[in-house]
């Protein structure tokens, strides 16, 4: 059972209007590393979790929590859309060319589609999808993939909190940062334990490794001029997973035999 609480996680308020920063605000509302698909991508995984409760119960304490960060940014999108009416924006672009060109930068989906309203979409008006979203019934590669999706949400927030000037918009970006700060912590803390948990670092872990080919499991193959790549720790040394040892290829070869392909159907047209 979902219940709204009125009450914002973190309330803040812009100094004035700016078309131009709510459109910033787009991006992690409904970009592909946006609260959207965090929220979205933790519920599906929290609802099909068969793992220990405390898994799953946490997942979806997150994915709670993502859903008030929506409602945040998009009261924010709002208030920072308020008393800007579309014609003042008009006056501007026709007086001062300056001024004009900063305020090109509206989303004007904002006006006609939302009516000076948030929408789901991203900073350039591309509809959410849900195609963003993983959720694999595979813990430890899930919580890897939102460990990533935390990493890139608090990067692009970090980029808008240098992009713009507005103190309230600041105070709530500080917020945002904060809590995506512990959930990388979080998800990276989840992982260690599922891997110790599992004896593995590989997904899946209870894959029969037999089944692969183990001769070439450790092997970097180097497909680029110089050797640069030979230097690092993927290259040399024990494999993370304890299993093998990791062998730089100079010059890897190509296996097997070269493809015999019959004519094509003549109702193809081929040639």
């Amino acid at each position: 059972m979902f219940r709204h609480q009125k009450e914002l996680q973190f309330e803040a308020k812009p100094t004035q209007p700016d078309p131009t920063v709510a459109k910033y605000l787009q991006e992690l509302i409904g970009g592909q590393y946006g609260e959207m698909s965090v929220a979205m991508q933790y519920l599906f995984q929290g609802w099909s979790c068969r793992g220990e409760a405390k898994y799953k119960d946490m997942i979806l304490d997150i994915a709670t929590e993502e859903i008030g960060h929506v409602e945040m940014l998009a009261t924010m999108v709002a208030r920072l859309l308020e008393d800007a009416p579309v014609e003042d924006q008009q006056a501007a672009m026709e007086q001062d060319p300056v001024v004009g060109a900063v305020i090109a930068g509206m989303n004007p989906q904002h006006a006609i589609v939302a009516g000076l309203g948030p929408r789901p979409a991203d900073s350039v008006g591309n509809p959410w999808s849900g195609a963003y979203i993983i959720s694999s019934g595979n813990l430890l590669a899930d919580f890897r993939a939102n460990l990533n999706a935390e990493s890139q949400g608090r990067l692009q927030a970090a980029r808008i909190y240098e992009m713009v000037d507005d103190p309230g918009v600041k105070d709530l970006l500080a917020v945002l940062l904060a809590r995506d700060s512990y959930h990388q912590n979080q998800w990276a803390a989840a992982i260690k334990e599922l891997e110790e948990q599992v004896g593995t670092i590989l997904v899946p872990s209870d894959f029969p490794r037999e089944k692969e080919r183990k001769d070439i499991a450790y092997d970097f193959y180097n497909f680029s001029k110089g050797d640069e790549s030979s230097q690092g720790a993927w290259a040399h040394g024990e494999a993370l997973d304890g299993e093998g040892e990791y062998k730089w290829q100079a010059e890897p070869k190509a296996e097997g035999q070269a493809p015999d392909l019959k004519p094509v159907n003549p109702k193809m047209y081929g040639s």
